[in-house]
């Protein structure tokens, strides 16, 4: 995953709703119910909890997610996550024992859509 400098931390015990964009990488570990819009990436702790949508270059998934997930280059959920939706990402790695309910889309990187 990227070595961006994290610019962002919502911390464990911290609660946000509404709508977040930046550049860079963001860092939660509380509760997020909303909207993420990056050109960077989002990684989601182990004990976080995402409600929403997220639009990144790159998600890290170790928390709870229950939502979408639009990744222009890769996501990765890893151990003890849990994601409830709908991921499209040209690149998914999903670890042994990460519980994944939903549906996955891959569009070839490549692709020019007009």
């Amino acid at each position: 995953m990227s070595q961006e400098k994290v610019i962002g931390l919502l911390g464990p015990g911290t609660s946000f709703e509404g709508k977040l964009s930046f550049e860079g990488t963001l860092r939660l570990g509380g509760q997020f119910k909303g909207e993420i819009y990056t050109p960077g990436t989002v990684v989601i702790d182990a004990g976080a909890e995402f409600e929403g949508e997220i639009e990144a270059q790159n998600v890290l998934l170790m928390g709870q997610l229950k939502g979408n997930i639009y990744a222009k280059e890769k996501v990765q959920m890893k151990v003890p996550a849990k994601f409830v939706g709908t991921v499209t990402t040209p690149s998914l790695s999903v670890g042994e024992g990460v519980v994944f309910e939903g549906a996955s889309y891959m569009p070839q990187e490549n692709k020019h859509n007009s």
